[in-house]
């Protein structure tokens, strides 16, 4: 088998990251849902992401439960990285309206006015290398 078609798995969760509470299933099932619990609830304490798993075997639940919590917790935490860069990108290039511009440049009168400085020079003087006259 080629090691390039394996699946990638999801991060693993450590045991000192997690809660596990054990309870009773729902739904039917009779003496053996309502005696065993074999139901798993997987709390991830530092998120508060909660991943529940009802079945016969313990420990798939756990492992289901586990697996499903760790692929939602890599998840957010990429989400939340995408939406930092996302809103970073935002603030450098601003919204293009008329509060984020410096200058305004108006050919048809030749003037150029600075909105930081307040003062204006001829267009031509500025687009030929001479902004101290803004300064």
């Amino acid at each position: 088998m080629d090691v390039d078609s394996e699946p990638v798995s999801a991060p693993q969760l450590s045991k000192k990251e997690v809660k596990i509470d054990w309870f009773s299933g729902t739904g039917k099932g009779g003496q053996h849902r309502n005696k065993h619990q074999n139901s798993c609830r997987v709390t991830h304490i530092a998120s508060g992401l909660v991943e529940t798993r009802q079945g016969r075997k313990r420990s798939c639940n756990l492992e289901e439960a586990m697996h499903a919590l760790a692929k939602r917790v890599h998840e957010a935490g990429a989400f939340k990285e995408g939406h930092n860069q996302n809103q970073s990108r935002k603030r450098q290039i601003g919204t293009g309206m008329r509060g984020d511009k410096f200058r305004t440049y108006r050919f048809q009168d030749d003037r150029v006015f600075d909105a930081m400085t307040g003062k204006s020079a001829r267009c031509t003087k500025v687009m030929k290398g001479q902004f101290n006259l803004l300064w």
